[in-house]
């Protein structure tokens, strides 16, 4: 009988392993899925907080924060060489300029600070010794645009509006942009804030969702904002498919109408030229539209290019009316070219690559000498002639997760998701590492690194830290 009794526990088992299996699943994908209530971030300051005065949207008007005595914009901050004034540097194609250095031996890269900050997977810019930051303090309810000293890590000013956010993978993921006089940054909901860069004071703030019926992404906003001249541009989607702000007052400049309702993503604006003319160029949820950069009138659109889930790799020109389009979630990558025709410019497709060959879930590939270099689905690093071809992989040696990369001074510096940093030299024939180090604790270390001179900023979702470049 007890023989019997243990038999029919043993053919039993697989079942009930099956349906913990199940359960175990399902509560996983309720937890990625699914915005997750957890324990406040306090930043660090432990004075009082202005008085929060929602809108029915959840937001308040931005103020300054005050900070302790030992901080504040009235300090003297070096201006120490190097830009990089928004998202993918001052080219806004992720390439270091002139002046920049990377190490050439992993021995010589050095931490000089690092500051804590709210989890998520927003990156700095740099200006003029200055490092601005679009923050999240879980514990106060405010989004904070931060400014640091480069060269010290000390908070310089912190200026703050009520936001409520759940933290869903992360609440933060977007890098501000300045012209050396005013930072402007978007908050996970969509708040468009513009700041002084020397004291914080607000100049003018607008909620895209309230004003322009922009619709928040999944997982909040990851565009960031593109400075051009005296004017903010942001791909809005809503009622309008891009619109144009004055810098100095936030004023509507000019807006391009969408009457086919397409959507806010995660990507951000590309600048680029077709013909002599300069135009911008981002994926929606339906489709990819070129406008003109002189009045915002749409020139183009297509919707061969669409990505399930989330949007997030920015088109990358490469010239002669070529763009390079990637995605994750098993969309690939596709290049089309673009042509001037009448009424709207033709757009051609020219080649589509398998996520086998190429796809990008977070980051956005560089064109580098007529070649592509990035990380596709399962980490490895590849480089892409501009025909598509597969010139080389880092294969088992080198596998990066979703982490970002950057090119400066004849190298590639790469993070994985736990915060290790490769430098690798950059060459078209085959991947050569250089070395390897821990630079932050992780984990998801996905936000893109900043760069100016020798000094290298990264994150991971609660720390940012600077790293000197060279020895000490």
């Amino acid at each position: 009988m007890g023989n019997r009794r243990s038999a029919q526990i043993e053919a039993g088992m697989p079942t009930l392993v099956g349906v913990l299996g199940v359960v175990a699943l399902c509560l996983w994908a309720r937890s990625y899925f699914s915005p997750v209530d957890v324990k406040p971030r306090d930043l660090g300051l432990t004075l009082s907080h202005p008085t929060k005065v929602a809108s029915a949207a959840g937001s308040s008007s931005a103020v300054s924060i005050p900070l302790p005595a030992n901080s504040g914009s009235s300090q003297a901050v070096p201006n120490l060489p190097g830009d990089w004034s928004c998202f993918r540097g001052p080219g806004r194609d992720n390439i270091g300029p002139p002046g920049s250095t990377i190490a050439s031996s992993i021995e010589d890269v050095h931490p000089v600070w690092q500051v804590g900050v709210g989890e998520g997977y927003a990156s700095p810019c740099i200006k003029d010794g200055r490092v601005f930051l679009l923050d999240h303090d879980s514990s106060t309810e405010q989004d904070v645009l931060r400014c640091f000293a480069l060269g010290t890590g000390t908070e310089l000013w912190r200026t703050g509006y009520t936001a409520v956010v759940k933290r869903n993978h992360g609440i933060s993921r977007t890098i501000p942009a300045t012209d050396g006089k005013a930072v402007v940054a978007l908050g996970p909901k969509c708040m468009l804030l513009c700041a002084d860069v020397l004291t914080g004071k607000p100049k003018w703030q607008i909620d895209l969702v309230e004003k322009f019926g922009v619709t928040v992404p999944e997982w909040y906003a990851g565009q960031c904002p593109l400075i051009d001249g005296d004017k903010v541009i942001v791909a809005t989607g809503g009622n309008s498919l891009f619109v144009a702000f004055n810098l100095e007052t936030g004023k509507v400049v000019w807006q391009t109408p969408n009457p086919k309702g397409w959507a806010m993503t995660h990507c951000s604006i590309a600048p680029t030229a077709v013909g002599g003319d300069k135009s911008y160029v981002c994926c929606f949820n339906a489709g990819v539209a070129g406008i003109s950069a002189l009045n915002g009138k749409l020139l183009w659109e297509t919707d061969k290019w669409t990505v399930n889930t989330a949007t997030v790799p920015t088109p990358v020109p490469v010239g002669d009316g070529r763009i390079f389009l990637s995605g994750g979630y098993n969309a690939g990558a596709l290049m089309i070219r673009v042509s001037k025709a009448s009424p709207l410019w033709a757009v051609k497709e020219e080649f589509r690559l398998g996520p086998e060959v190429f796809g990008s879930d977070q980051q956005t590939p560089i064109l580098f000498q007529n070649r592509l270099y990035g990380v596709r689905p399962g980490g490895e690093l590849v480089c892409l002639d501009l025909n598509g071809k597969l010139l080389w992989t880092s294969g088992t040696a080198g596998r990066f997760g979703t982490a970002p990369y950057l090119i400066a001074d004849g190298k590639i510096a790469l993070l994985n998701d736990q915060g290790v940093l490769t430098i690798a030299e950059v060459s078209d024939k085959a991947y050569k590492p250089i070395g390897s180090k821990p630079v932050l604790k992780g984990p998801e270390a996905w936000g893109p690194m900043a760069l100016a001179g020798n000094l290298l900023l990264v994150r991971d979702a609660n720390t940012m830290a600077c790293l000197r470049m060279g020895k000490a």
